[in-house]
């Protein structure tokens, strides 16, 4: 069942703007508790995505994506609003306008279809002309085949707005079903079970719990999976949006964008699902492709240091409705996509409850009840502590993340001084 509400009144390009201006329409796929692990470009080699691979192809990807948050409306303030999750200083959203406002203001139609009530609820979200929302099955449970499930019903509701859609237009969708749902078809589940393997999960209920130290590692295994046939499911529905969108009349004008919120932990540092929302990668590490419709790009794989702020700039100049309103971390992403320039940024931090985390080239920092710290980019999912042994880049880092937090209160990342040989380069 499908929702639709706002209809905002009718707009006219922004004084100033030409109405024949080099644009490009946006189009941004958010899947939710998107586990990068699981994703071919991202090194994955036992699940098929034939779709996926060629969006992959198709695009520029960003290997070291990391979210500022893993609290939804939080994230969404740096996505739409371009500030950081640490930046809390009073005032800081007071008449700042969000990313549907300001193109809206450039004469785009901006639309948001979402299977997440709570977020199709909230302040920005209203901002959008149109919000198109996919009623969440409140009794999951199995379904028939893929097109009966969550993930395919939100995908077909992006569809159908994009049958009627006229430039030039932004459409966010977020879907949540990888984080709600887990309705692959029984069928489906069977594909990746090999001889010896326990059974997948039988119930669509997603796992959610601490594992102790007796955990049985079948547990974990029937939760890959089984998640690995949600990632199928998706790489069908994703087939058929691309399939639809190549052959649409306005493939050659139109950006595409395919990330997630947050990652799905599998059994990593202890964790079946979201549980604690600990800052590691398998849940604030997240997929990033950008695909241009020049192509321009393609096949590129990129591993400048990028956060949700990046993508609120980036769509602005996509849109070419700039320029953006000041953002203390933003970075265009487009000229990086081109291969113009680096992202030239040293560190990304992030902050959740009663934890922060710092990323470096050389180094991850994961400050809570203890430190964690993991060689970067060789441990790639963080399976190596080695803050004992490491207490002076520990100590250094943790004052990088200090300085970081006071300067995006008060100015931009690039006010930072440069950071210390050992934090970039590691130990020799």
């Amino acid at each position: 069942m499908l929702r639709v509400f706002g209809g905002r009144r009718p707009f006219l390009p922004r004084a100033g703007v030409s109405a024949t201006i080099d644009r490009m329409n946006v189009v941004v796929l958010v899947v939710d508790r998107l586990h990068a692990g699981f994703l071919g470009a991202y090194g994955n080699t036992w699940i098929e995505t034939p779709a996926l691979d060629r969006w992959a192809a198709d695009s520029c990807v960003f290997s070291q994506f990391l979210i500022d948050t893993p609290d939804l409306a939080r994230l969404y303030r740096s996505y739409w609003s371009g500030l950081h999750a640490m930046c809390a200083r009073p005032g800081a959203d007071a008449g700042r306008p969000v990313l549907p406002t300001l193109l809206r203001g450039g004469g785009f139609v901006t639309a948001l279809v979402t299977d997440d009530e709570t977020l199709s609820r909230t302040t920005m979200a209203a901002e959008f002309d149109e919000c198109v929302l996919v009623e969440p099955c409140w009794q999951p449970e199995l379904a028939a085949d893929v097109f009966q499930t969550q993930t395919a019903r939100g995908t077909m509701a992006a569809l159908a707005w994009l049958e009627r859609a006229k430039g030039p237009f932004l459409l966010w969708c977020h879907l949540a079903g990888l984080g709600r749902t887990w309705d692959a078809p029984a069928s489906m589940r069977e594909m990746y079970r090999q001889e010896g393997d326990p059974p997948p999960f039988s119930q669509a209920d997603p796992p959610d719990r601490m594992l102790g130290a007796d955990a049985d590692p079948d547990e974990t295994w029937a939760a890959a999976i089984t998640y690995a046939a949600q990632v199928t499911v998706l790489d069908q529905c994703l087939g058929a949006f691309d399939e639809f969108f190549r052959d649409s009349r306005f493939a050659a004008d139109t950006a595409l964008v395919l990330t997630s919120a947050r990652g799905f932990p599998l059994g990593e540092h202890g964790r079946l699902g979201p549980c604690d929302q600990s800052l590691h990668g398998e849940l604030i590490q997240v997929p990033l492709m950008v695909r241009l419709p020049d192509r321009n790009g393609a096949l590129e794989r990129r591993f400048d240091l990028v956060e949700p702020c990046d993508l609120w700039a980036t769509a602005i100049s996509l849109a070419g409705v700039g320029p953006a309103p000041e953002s203390p971390t933003a970075i265009d992403l487009t000229p990086i996509v081109r291969g113009e320039v680096s992202a030239m940024r040293d560190r990304l931090c992030a902050v959740g409850l009663g934890q922060r985390a710092i990323r470096t080239p050389a180094w991850f920092l994961r400050q809570a009840a203890e430190c964690e710290l993991y060689v970067k980019p060789d441990d790639f999912w963080e399976a190596n502590n080695v803050a004992v042994r490491c207490p002076e880049v520990v100590d250094c880092l943790g004052d990088a993340l200090v300085e970081f937090d006071q300067t995006v209160q008060h100015g931009r990342i690039s006010d930072l001084p440069p950071l210390p040989r050992v934090l970039l380069e590691g130990l020799d």
